[in-house]
């Protein structure tokens, strides 16, 4: 069979899909893809959720709740920052610097007990 552009899709072997998992999903008593309650639900709360995101309060509300977070985190950075020996006491530290140091410094810490 040859398939040229001016054939319609029905003339074509699987022209006919639908139709057929429509006969199948029948046959086995199964809803038809997509008109399942399930994802109707889901959709819907998706769409709900997104809906709520999107307003101004929200937003605000988030910013604030990430605000705060932040701050805690900068804190918890400072503290560990003031326990590590470095020279000078007072140099800037990236938050990974902090962290490898702390770790070499537990690491020594423990050497020093284990002795």
């Amino acid at each position: 069979m040859m398939l040229s552009g001016d054939n319609q899709e029905s003339d074509l072997p699987w022209g006919h899909t639908d139709t057929l998992l429509d006969s199948l999903g029948a046959q086995c008593g199964s809803m038809p893809v997509g008109t399942q309650d399930g994802e109707a639900k889901a959709r819907s709360r998706e769409e709900k959720r997104r809906k709520r995101r999107a307003t101004a309060k929200y937003r605000s509300a988030h910013a604030t709740r990430e605000r705060v977070r932040v701050v805690a985190f900068n804190l918890a950075f400072a503290e560990l920052r003031k326990l590590l020996p470095t020279l000078p006491p007072d140099k800037k530290l990236s938050k990974i610097e902090i962290l490898r140091l702390a770790i070499c410094y537990i690491s020594y810490l423990d050497h020093v007990l284990d002795v």
